[in-house]
């Protein structure tokens, strides 16, 4: 009955920017059992690897080390959107991002579950 829509992805080069959305349709989150929207990233070969998250009550925020100081995960209640704010990008960067909605474990630094996945949306950063 939800559905997150992720838009924003696309080329970039390399120490440039991009702002990812993410969409939730169907219900209001704030009505549903999600605790934290988030955000995660798979390259071709790799596991998929969590970025951020976002406490949706509190607004509290939480990073993956790799991102820490370049990423910014925001939100907007109003329009069940959250955006993940991406500078200063790298090759390494590269991967299909994915919107996530579940519960996040700050103490185990993982989501220890997702309720909901948006489709993905494609990143490419450019040397």
């Amino acid at each position: 009955q939800v559905q997150l829509v992720e838009s924003g992805g696309g080329l970039v080069q390399a120490g440039g920017s991009l702002r990812l959305s993410c969409a939730a349709s169907g219900r209001t989150i704030s009505t549903i059992n999600i605790y934290h929207m988030g955000w995660f990233r798979q390259a071709p070969g790799k596991e998929r690897e969590f970025l951020a998250a976002i406490d949706w009550s509190g607004a509290s925020t939480y990073y993956a080390d790799s991102v820490k100081g370049r990423f910014t995960i925001s939100r907007d209640a109003a329009k069940n959107t959250v955006f993940l704010q991406m500078n200063n990008l790298k090759s390494e960067d590269t991967a299909v991002y994915y919107c996530a909605g579940g519960l996040y474990s700050s103490s185990s630094r993982r989501y220890l579950r997702v309720d909901y996945w948006g489709q993905g949306t494609q990143v490419t950063v450019s040397s």
